[in-house]
């Protein structure tokens, strides 16, 4: 870029910021994630994978971000009936006696102080409400489920077979489950942490059946007209005269009892109105009826309030009021958003400090679940989730300017409610053959983007910090990249760290530690610094020059009136990087500081260099492949 040019790129760049920060527009950006390692740190230097061609974007745009409240929460998704299992013996299709699984117990005060010593301030346990499964409960009162119709002898968290009741068999004594329970989540709380849990209000397991259900609650479906395909007051969907069919293919590692019976059928969780639905469909659920008349354009029907609405509003305070501290809400864009609105504001009345998670895939929808369905906080899984993966794998395709379009056209001015992270229990692992090539380190640029990039909050799956490398046939699952959520397993890299309850990671390879080691270390940057916390967001892209990879390196801004950060990232795995890193002056406006002043830039996040320049003149920045260097700025007297 000529120097001539440069200067009015700079200007046209100081317009956009003063007319943006006087309209207020955006209040945070985005949290993508990437692959990677960081520049000069504590050897976090592992990388791989192949250079990509990427394509050019629009000059970024400058969006203010404004905050009163800290939404960077740091969560762990522990994949409960998985977590607190030491049992090795990995039975392809094993029972619970078999294989092992948590306990409530196993949520002790030793696990909790090293979840809190690690960085995280919130657990989202998966699977915590009793779900169909193929352990028999008899003994217990609860009925048998038909095997034809659960994935996995564990089955799914979420074919929910009773909304008010947890699982059996994480309780060490199953008759005073429910104690047990209570118990662990006040021991959380002791440990100055918090409790996410399923909201799962799209379906339930085709036999649904509750026997907790407080008084006064009927079951859903208990008062349906079944002779309707839809009716505003049904909980279900039906298919008159017909019957379900199990689907072809389905092969259950437990022997039925006898046939499944279903009549009428009903509509599947995944919106499918037959009576025969495939293998891959959500077969094992039921769809929940809001009032919406799916086969007739969508019509909506909701004066009266319909009865699902109801029923589960009465459920969201059933667990409201055992404490628990937030919901993370399963596939909440097939509910509409009109029940959200509703549900959201009821439970907000008596508990205002509730949060709301959605699972959410449109990004057209991300502004209405939030500005009308009261949601906090959003999955940022399309748009940067997608776009970092693509950088992790390097892609052919894959550009850091997916990064700055996610800001600018999908949710830069709603920022702060994006929660982002590089692993769910949905996708696959970094450290497998599809995702990173077998190799966690190469996503620490990523992560690094995905925790600092804006003030929302940010997501680990456990054994993520571990490089799990989810490689084990467990029965229904049968290693596919992704730790199982349906068969009882005990996960290898998390066995290392928990070492037999010591929760002191004495079992862990030194590569295994290394990585740990980044990941400790990122979560301690993230909760002390001001910037990431609270600060702006300015995109550093449009400004660039000559020798500058527009596709492989991303830099940005993040400040407050404490603190100012600069952080640049190598994508390349393969290049090392010397560049000259551009600041324009409405930037350096943005920060309160002279745009011709002399700084100080000092190393943060284990980069250990300092170093002095002027702000008309750039920073020149040396990134190892695959690496991220960050500095705090200040003005030198």
């Amino acid at each position: 870029m000529s120097q001539k040019l440069f200067k009015i790129t700079t200007f046209l760049g100081c317009l956009i910021f003063i007319f943006m920060a006087k309209a207020q527009v955006v209040k945070k950006a985005n949290i993508p994630e990437n692959k990677g390692r960081i520049a000069k740190t504590k050897n976090y230097s592992k990388f791989n994978n192949k250079d990509s061609n990427l394509k050019k974007h629009k000059p970024s745009e400058y969006k203010k971000i404004m905050t009163t409240k800290n939404d960077k929460l740091v969560v762990l998704q522990m994949m409960f009936h998985l977590w607190g299992n030491t049992n090795t013996t990995n039975k392809m299709n094993g029972s619970a006696a078999e294989n092992g699984v948590t306990k409530f117990k196993d949520i002790n005060d030793k696990a909790l102080k090293e979840l809190k010593k690690f960085g995280y301030s919130h657990l989202y346990m998966t699977g915590l409400i009793e779900h169909a499964t193929m352990e028999d409960l008899t003994a217990l009162g609860i009925p048998k489920d038909h095997p034809d119709v659960v994935k996995g002898r564990c089955g799914s968290p979420f074919a929910i077979k009773d909304y008010f009741d947890v699982n059996p068999f994480f309780a060490t004594n199953p008759a005073k489950r429910m104690e047990e329970f209570e118990a662990m989540v006040a021991r959380v709380h002791k440990n100055g942490l918090k409790v996410v849990m399923d909201f799962v209000p799209n379906h339930v397991a085709r036999v649904y059946h509750s026997d907790m259900k407080p008084e006064g609650i009927r079951d859903f479906g208990a008062d349906d007209d079944q002779h309707k395909a839809f009716d505003p007051h049904n909980n279900f969907y039906y298919l008159p005269n017909t019957s379900f069919q199990i689907p072809d293919g389905v092969n259950a590692p437990v022997k039925a009892d006898g046939p499944y019976v279903e009549s009428p059928a009903k509509a599947s969780g995944n919106d499918v109105f037959s009576a025969k639905p495939t293998i891959d469909d959500w077969f094992e659920t039921v769809k929940l009826n809001y009032g919406v008349d799916i086969l007739n354009g969508r019509s909506r029907h909701f004066d009266p309030i319909p009865s699902t609405w109801l029923k589960m509003v009465q459920i969201l305070k059933y667990w409201s009021a055992k404490g628990v501290d937030g919901f993370r809400c399963d596939m909440a864009e097939m509910v509409p958003v009109e029940f959200w609105q509703y549900a959201t504001s009821e439970i907000k009345k008596e508990y205002p400090e509730m949060i709301f998670i959605a699972e959410i895939y449109n990004p057209r929808e991300y502004h209405n679940y939030i500005k009308v369905g009261g949601f906090d906080y959003l999955y940022d899984k399309v748009g940067l989730y997608d776009g970092l993966r693509r950088l992790v794998e390097q892609k052919h395709e894959a550009t850091v300017e997916d990064i700055t379009r996610v800001w600018q056209h999908e949710s830069g001015d709603i920022s702060e409610h994006m929660l982002r992270f590089l692993e769910n229990h949905d996708e696959q692992r970094i450290n497998t053959p599809a995702f990173a090539n077998g190799n966690p380190f190469a996503a620490i640029p990523a992560m690094v983007v995905t925790a600092t990039l804006h003030t929302g909050p940010v997501m680990i799956y456990f054994g993520q910090e571990l490089g799990e490398k989810a490689d084990g046939k467990e029965g229904f699952n049968q290693a596919d990249d992704r730790t199982t959520m349906f068969d009882f397993w005990g996960v290898p890299s998390h066995q290392a760290w928990m070492n037999n309850g010591k929760f002191d990671g004495g079992l862990l390879s030194e590569e295994q530690k290394q990585l740990q080691g980044f990941y400790k270390d990122l979560l301690k940057f993230v909760n002390s610094s001001d910037a990431v916390q609270h600060g702006a967001f300015f995109d550093l892209q449009y400004v660039q020059g000559q020798g500058y990879d527009r596709r492989k390196v991303y830099s940005y801004l993040r400040h407050t009136d404490k603190q100012k950060l600069l952080i640049v990232c190598n994508f390349d795995h393969h290049k090392e990087q010397n560049i000259t890193v551009n600041i324009p002056e409405g930037a350096w406006q943005a920060m309160g500081l002279h745009p011709t002043g002399k700084f100080a830039l000092k190393g943060v996040f284990n980069l250990n260099e300092s170093k002095n320049i002027l702000g008309n003149e750039g920073v020149p920045v040396r990134l190892l492949p695959n690496s991220v260097a960050i500095y705090d700025i200040s003005s030198k007297k």
